[in-house]
């Protein structure tokens, strides 16, 4: 016995048991960033002024880059889910939703990808020398 409504079944949707892991992932993210963020603001405000080499070798630091990439991962995971919703909700046409969703799932994959190279670029940097 299926729990889809007639109509699910015929559109191919599901019982909406995604949306929860959604609310549930935007939750969690969004408290990840409670600390991580006011641990980075605070980090920042202190170096303020500070060179480009003092701050290198502070992320060089591996308990600073590890957490500088839960940052990153957090906050890229964060927004995508945030877009997301507000592209489903106000994009009517499909094509462009489904374009919007691919371009913003890309574009948040790549620049967390970015970050995250550049902490390992700048963690690892000693040792390629």
């Amino acid at each position: 016995m299926s729990r889809r409504s007639a109509l699910g079944r015929v559109r191919g949707l599901g019982t909406a048991k995604e949306g929860v892991d959604h609310w549930w992932g935007q939750r969690l993210s969004s408290l990840a960033l409670i600390p991580l963020t006011l641990w980075f603001t605070g980090s920042i405000a202190v170096m303020t002024g500070a060179g480009y080499e003092t701050v290198a070798a502070w992320i060089a630091s591996p308990i600073v880059a590890g957490l500088l990439i839960l940052l990153i991962v957090a906050v890229f995971y964060h927004t995508y889910l945030g877009v997301q919703v507000v592209i489903e909700d106000y994009v009517h046409h499909e094509g462009l939703k489904i374009a919007g969703l691919l371009a913003v799932k890309a574009g948040c994959i790549l620049l967390a990808l970015a970050g995250v190279l550049s902490v390992l670029i700048l963690l690892f940097r000693d040792e390629a020398l």
